[in-house]
């Protein structure tokens, strides 16, 4: 039995990528009943397997408007009763392993050792990404003072998996730096999709109505919408007409900016809809309306709505750096080495009057090989039994 540490998922109905990975991970593992979903419960102080209130939270296709941890005051009073009456937690011990998908919390890294206590084979972590230090003027201000001791947090696992090469080397790099004696391994293990339906024939451009131009990804600074809003105006006060479709949860520490020029261009008539965090189905809606994607953002430890805009047959403009390089290299994206504005407006004007070009990009991406999350459960596990345990 494999002990999947979902602390933070089980409490958010939050559809951010760490949330995503963590959910799809969570289904690929336990259909068979491999693994046990646990969480570190900070009113009994201990860890303990999911209650059924959270289960559900887990399957909600209902999409939260913050990313926050929600616990119920019902769900509060249960772990002080069985704290104060020395309640022990349902049974953990001698699971095989054990995988975190999360980026944990200080109180639940000060339990970890309680939990790797209680497993018997390897302790695994997946990593997802050094932007905090990266971009620490576009990151929140508490994630970026919590990121270096996550990240020696990290080096008491057994192994890492992280989710991309850029992001492999990335947290080799600041191991380096810190000059950490004997880090544990760090395997590079892309991640999985969900699977869409057949993917579907781009509208033409020629069409009746304007195309639709779609952006899926939480609104905050990295994210760059502000570059891509810029180039839309641009193109719009030449005359070209296209809709552009917004979807994604608004991170408030740094989303403000990039709100209020979404409220000036709507107020102004420009043809831009944006619909917030919403559900799995609204997502796979937008997808299939849309002509081709813009994932505008500067830097990512996966990428996966470009990837999943592949999977639905929809070219992605994108960065062609790091990650996003990764994602894009076999196939279907406009990668461009800087996504500013103009060089957005650019792609996005050249897709648009060049149906052609449009075409080739959606048969590439159409052509892609799509990897489910059974496989990458499967590379995940197989990887993990062969690393030895340590001190």
């Amino acid at each position: 039995m494999l002990l999947l540490d979902l602390t933070h998922t089980s409490h958010t109905g939050a559809r951010t990528g760490i949330q995503r990975v963590a959910r799809s991970l969570s289904t690929a593992l336990r259909v068979g009943g491999d693994a046990t979903a646990i969480c570190f419960d900070p009113w009994q102080r201990a860890w303990r397997p999911l209650e059924r209130w959270e289960e559900k939270n887990l399957s909600s296709d209902a999409a939260a408007a913050r990313r926050g941890a929600r616990w119920p005051w019902p769900a509060r009073l249960r772990g002080i009763l069985r704290r104060r009456a020395a309640r022990s937690p349902a049974p953990l011990a001698g699971a095989e392993g054990l995988i975190v998908p999360e980026v944990f919390s200080p109180a639940a890294a000060a339990a970890l050792p309680a939990l790797f206590a209680l497993v018997r084979g390897p302790r695994v972590a997946l990593f997802h990404d050094a932007i905090a230090l990266q971009l620490p003027e576009l990151s929140p201000a508490k994630t970026v003072a919590r990121f270096p001791a996550y990240l020696q947090e990290l080096s008491t696992f057994d192994g890492i998996a992280a989710i991309s090469e850029d992001s492999r080397r990335s947290l080799l790099d600041y191991w380096r730096w810190l000059g950490l004696p004997q880090p544990p391994p760090v395997a590079a293990i892309p991640l999985g999709l969900d699977q869409p339906g057949p993917p579907a024939t781009p509208p033409s451009t020629a069409a009746t109505c304007p195309p639709t131009i779609l952006c899926v990804g939480s609104i905050e600074g990295r994210k760059n919408h502000l570059a891509l809003l810029d180039a839309c105006e641009q193109l719009w006060t030449r005359g070209t007409r296209f809709n552009l479709h917004l979807l994604g949860l608004a991170r408030p520490q740094t989303a403000a900016t990039a709100l209020a020029r979404i409220t000036a261009l709507q107020r102004s008539g420009r043809p831009l809809r944006y619909d917030g965090a919403v559900g799995d189905a609204a997502v796979e809606a937008a997808y299939g309306a849309c002509t081709f994607t813009v994932y505008p953002s500067l830097r990512e430890g996966f990428g996966l709505p470009v990837l999943e805009s592949l999977a639905h047959g929809k070219p992605c403009i994108c960065s062609a750096s790091g990650a996003l390089g990764e994602a894009a290299r076999d196939g279907g994206c406009l990668a461009l080495p800087a996504v500013d504005a103009a060089s957005l407006a650019a792609a996005i004007a050249e897709l648009l009057q060049n149906p052609v070009h449009l075409s080739t990009l959606a048969a590439q991406a159409r052509a892609r090989t799509v990897r489910s999350w059974d496989a990458y459960a499967l590379e995940l596990t197989a990887w993990m039994r062969i690393l030895p345990r340590r001190g």
